[in-house]
């Protein structure tokens, strides 16, 4: 049954693929756009419509959303064989995919939030599958984090009422300086922000790796996080200067504090993703300079690289019985070379090695940063971010691959997992062409970049040095380490994404949790409750006291009751 699954998703989803690729080079030859509509329901002269909006860009990126997720699938059955619940990761993919393809297709803010929060609630599912402790916390902070965005989204849509639509494509050509305007691109860039994770949303990207490997291969190359950046992408043609100015200062700085915070960290998963959030900050800054078609053609390329990045850390995480510190790995490029391979190339992809999927994308952005009127404290932060990227990579190398074995000897490692080694190869030959196709394919006219020589070899120079540096960073002897505690809290501030994580847990909940605490103390069982039921209780004690007092006694006392109660009826009387 969870075979036959599988492989029905699989072929399902690669024929769709296959399919709405096609159909995206056919609207890209034919400069076609395609809007469907299909009319819901009609009262008097009010009509609820789906539209649905179909271009070389929304198909392009279905089409990739769909490769990656049938490949990951095929990667998820033998990876996850012997657990019992594999159905239910397989629906909530699918309809991850289908919350993704909503929000992909639709020009309607209102069709776009049902693919927005189905999103965020399938994320939440995924995060909390295993089931502990740490899932469920980090499960939380993807979902509150999330749920900022999606507040911010209906927002948008309540402040769109005043322009008679929520399709954006009416106002994709029009430049309003309104204030109205100003507030919905605002409200949209908080949105992506969050699901995008940059600053000061960043602290549930790297928790949300709990989730089931193949699940972060999908979820943090082209879907979850991605969505925020193509939003933007949509809506880039409407959003005043001051605005693009705040989110190229705002993706800079995420791109430099997740590629810092990646040379200190030991978690395979969670280096990943802090690279993923360095090229989401690459992907949002240049578009924030106007180059909404460059941030599509990283945003794929990156899918590619990425998703195989994940993989290959899926597999070597399965090999070495679910431990995820690079400190425990080192040489198995002699044991799995094949997983190592893949490895390598994604990760070249990822610094812009020449010729591959990362270098097409990455080179030219670079070179068109070089070309805008930035000034130098940015540009600097995007130079010092790519030598940074080099630098991580350059040492997870070491540490995975050819550093010494510090695993216990007994386990046997091995590649006899087929499926996820056909998943693997699969995206691996598109990390490796897939860049220079999408280039011939996206730009009809190639860009043509002409700067002085020393800004040409400026991305070289920086990857070359962030090599160096890397190769420094992980041959530390005995005797630096002693010499580095003198810079402990400045490594414990770089490692820790800034204090991020703690600022939007205990920082947030700190506060509440004490103030309830000490309301409980002092005035639940303080002051409140020795004033309040406490003195009605002793009041009562003491009345009910008397009263047994009387019941208790002889007949004298009650005689004598009697003949005072009569005497005084008499004097009354």
């Amino acid at each position: 049954m969870y075979l036959s699954l599988c492989f029905i998703s699989f072929f399902l989803l690669l024929i769709l693929s296959l399919l709405g690729f096609n159909l995206s080079l056919y609207c890209i030859m034919n400069n076609n756009i395609y809007f469907v509509e299909w009319e819901i329901m009609s009262l008097n002269s009010s009509s609820i419509v789906m539209t649905l909006l179909f271009d070389w860009m929304s198909l392009l990126f279905m089409s990739f959303v769909m490769l990656i997720s049938s490949l990951v699938i095929l990667y998820s059955e033998d990876y996850m064989l012997g657990d019992i619940t594999l159905n239910r990761v397989l629906f909530l993919v699918l309809m991850f995919v289908l919350s993704m393809m909503f929000l992909i297709i639709s020009p309607n803010l209102i069709s776009i939030f049902l693919g927005w929060d189905g999103l965020g609630l399938i994320s939440y599912c995924l995060v909390i599958y295993y089931q502990n402790v740490k899932s469920y916390n980090a499960g939380m902070l993807t979902a509150l984090s999330n749920r900022i965005g999606d507040v911010a989204l209906l927002m948008a849509i309540a402040w769109m009422i005043n322009f008679g639509s929520w399709n954006y494509t009416f106002y994709v050509n029009c430049l309003f300086d309104s204030f109205e305007f100003c507030i919905i691109s605002f409200l949209v860039v908080v949105a992506a922000l969050t699901k995008s994770a940059q600053i000061p949303f960043s602290a549930w990207l790297p928790a949300a790796m709990a989730a089931p490997t193949p699940v972060s291969a999908l979820v943090h190359s082209s879907t979850l996080v991605t969505a925020g950046v193509y939003l933007l992408i949509r809506f880039s043609s409407i959003f005043p200067n001051w605005l693009m100015s705040i989110l190229l200062v705002i993706s800079v700085l995420t791109m430099f504090m997740s590629g810092l915070g990646a040379n200190f960290e030991y978690d395979l998963k969670k280096i990943i993703a802090l690279s993923t959030l360095s090229q989401l900050g690459l992907m949002m800054s240049i578009l924030s300079l106007g180059y909404s078609d460059l941030a599509f053609f990283h945003l794929l390329t990156h899918a590619l690289f990425k998703a195989l990045l994940f993989m290959c850390a899926g597999m070597v995480i399965h090999n070495v019985k679910n431990f995820q510190d690079i400190r425990f790995m080192g040489n198995l490029s002699i044991f799995m070379p094949l997983t190592s391979s893949c490895f390598m190339i994604s990760n070249f992809a990822l610094c812009g090695m020449p010729f591959l999927a990362g270098f097409y994308s990455k080179d030219m952005i670079l070179e068109v940063v070089s070309l805008s009127n930035l000034n130098m404290f940015m540009y600097m932060l995007y130079f010092l971010s790519t030598g940074l990227t080099v630098c991580y990579s350059f040492r997870l190398f070491y540490y995975v691959l050819w550093g010494d074995f510090n695993m216990i000897p007994m386990y046997k490692l091995s590649e006899e997992n087929w499926m996820m080694i056909y998943g693997m190869m699969g995206l691996m030959i598109f990390a490796v062409f897939g860049g220079s196709f999408l280039n011939w394919m996206i730009f009809m006219t190639p860009y043509f970049i002409c700067l002085p020589l020393l800004m040409k070899f400026l991305p070289i120079m920086v990857s070359l040095l962030g090599l160096w540096l890397g190769s420094i960073m992980f041959k530390y002897s005995l005797s630096y380490y002693f010499t580095i505690f003198n810079y402990y809290n400045l490594i414990i501030f770089s490692g820790s994404m800034w204090f991020m994580p703690f600022i939007f847990t205990k920082g947030v909940s700190k506060s509440f949790l004490e103030g309830g605490f000490n309301s409980i103390k002092y005035m639940d069982m303080g002051w409140s409750e020795y004033f309040g039921p406490q003195i009605l209780y002793l009041m009562f004690m003491k009345m009910s006291s008397v009263n047994q007092w009387f019941q208790v006694n002889n007949f004298k006392s009650y005689l004598v009751i009697f003949f005072i109660s009569l005497l005084s009826l008499m004097m009354i009387a």
